[in-house]
């Protein structure tokens, strides 16, 4: 078979330009999820209601897969009054959870149930691993509609529990409001 004119495979600048493809898609390939790309978040007052206090935060809204992918990732800080809410359309499963992929910071998590209750809650330390695979997961262990990540610590400094209730802007949330006699 002939070949076309021009092309000759195996003459060094032909090796030289496959090389820099490959090297160009290597470094594309490797580069972090999103590392280019910057969100920027709505953010919403959060109350966490519990037996005798009223905690108020600043806290982003992450209601997109791609926003709740991205978190916490990267990022060196969060002050103390902030957080970050993931939402979501759907109740989720109970061997759904969190990870700590390229979190620098300790956090504190918590899962809240359709009325916006604390159903579970954990502490999550960063992964230094530089393999997505060798960071552990946090399961949530309950089904959940939204889940709260705040600094580690930032719960039992405040007396924070399983049952104590969250509300934000636009939340179903009921635990809040007094019952009915």
């Amino acid at each position: 078979m002939k070949r076309p004119a021009g092309l000759t495979l195996g003459t060094r600048g032909t090796q030289a330009v496959v090389l820099a493809l490959l090297v160009g898609l290597l470094l594309v390939w490797q580069w972090p999820a999103g590392a280019g790309e910057s969100f920027t978040l709505e953010r919403a007052p959060l109350e966490i209601v519990t037996e005798g206090e009223r905690h108020r935060l600043e806290v982003e809204l992450a209601r997109s897969s791609a926003e709740r992918q991205k978190g916490l990732m990267d990022r060196d800080h969060l002050a103390a009054d902030a957080g970050m809410l993931f939402l979501y359309t759907e109740p989720q499963s109970p061997q759904g959870g969190f990870w700590m992929y390229r979190t620098r910071i300790p956090l504190d998590i918590a899962f809240l149930d359709a009325e916006g209750r604390i159903a579970a809650k954990a502490t999550m330390q960063p992964c230094p691993s530089q393999n997505p695979y060798d960071c552990p997961v946090t399961l949530a262990g309950v089904t959940y509609h939204a889940a709260l990540e705040v600094n580690a610590g930032y719960f039992e400094a405040h007396d924070i529990e399983v049952g104590d209730c969250v509300t934000w802007p636009g939340s179903a949330s009921e635990c809040a409001r007094p019952r009915a006699p």
